[in-house]
């Protein structure tokens, strides 16, 4: 496991859009390396999720930490709540700065995991806001995309 530098905004790698990773390669050495190493840099940076996009990989992969660790490989939101809850979010992308984030209540995610089985994964409370978070990156979007206000705002 190696630790990778965290992208700061604003880096263009930041806004790319992954790449769906072919089921055929989730158990490819250059996969497994690459969900090593966002777990290693997680946790090194003390984060409860980060995706691929965010050490400047284009493909599809995000790891989350909130009831252990969980790879994620393709993941998609296939369902979400009507209700919505305000949280207050962070990024390791975009350091010392938070706000509040309208995000749905309740989500159901489909991904691989780290052996290519498929998962369905019904969240809500956090675990559903950092799924949504994390989905983000790899979409292309910033949580201060969102923000509806800041509680720790960006240096002008």
């Amino acid at each position: 496991m190696t630790l990778r530098p965290v992208l700061k905004n604003p880096n263009d790698l930041l806004r790319t859009k992954a790449k769906k990773v072919p089921v055929a390669l989730i158990q490819s050495l250059e996969v497994q390396t690459l969900i090593d190493d966002l777990t290693e840099t997680m946790n090194i940076e003390n984060g409860v999720g980060i995706a691929a996009t965010q050490i400047g990989s284009d493909k599809r992969v995000i790891i989350i930490d909130v009831n252990g660790v969980m790879p994620l490989v393709n993941p998609e939101i296939v369902s979400k709540s009507l209700r919505k809850i305000e949280f207050e979010e962070g990024c390791l992308s975009v350091p010392g700065v938070t706000g509040i984030v309208k995000r749905h209540r309740a989500i159901t995610l489909k991904a691989h995991d780290r052996h290519g089985k498929i998962l369905t994964i019904k969240a809500k409370g956090l675990l559903a806001i950092v799924l949504q978070h994390e989905t983000d990156h790899i979409n292309g979007i910033l949580f201060i995309d969102k923000v509806i206000r800041y509680t720790n705002p960006p240096l002008m």
